[in-house]
């Protein structure tokens, strides 16, 4: 099965994982050591991470070292553009709606 970046996003887990990987690389028991979940539990947020490219293993020796490709939040970033735009839009009429010569002083009046 296919995954996309937003279905990675959607658990608050994973956000978390990815969090923890934007900065440092973990091994498995070095994410799973800053959850209160089994290691199982955390090795499939990391499966379903990798599997939509924002998290890849690299094996070292015995170890498995987790590390963030965060990059590919582009995606997301890119669909929210828009919706950034509108809610700057509105959010600077309401301002200037809060802030006008009139308002205040019809406030002064009262």
């Amino acid at each position: 099965m296919r995954r996309d970046v937003f279905q990675a996003i959607a658990d608050p887990t994973r956000r978390q994982i990815l969090e923890l990987l934007a900065s440092q690389q973990l091994t498995l028991n070095g994410v799973a050591a800053y959850f209160d979940m089994s290691r199982p539990a955390i090795s499939k947020h990391i499966r379903i991470l990798t599997e939509c490219g924002l998290v890849t293993i690299q094996q070292q020796g015995r170890e498995r070292y987790c590390q963030g490709e965060l990059n590919k939040l582009k995606e997301v970033a890119d669909w929210l553009k828009p919706y950034q735009q509108f809610w700057n839009t509105k959010l600077d009429a309401l301002e200037k709606f809060l802030y006008a010569p009139e308002t205040k002083k019809g406030r002064s009046k009262k």
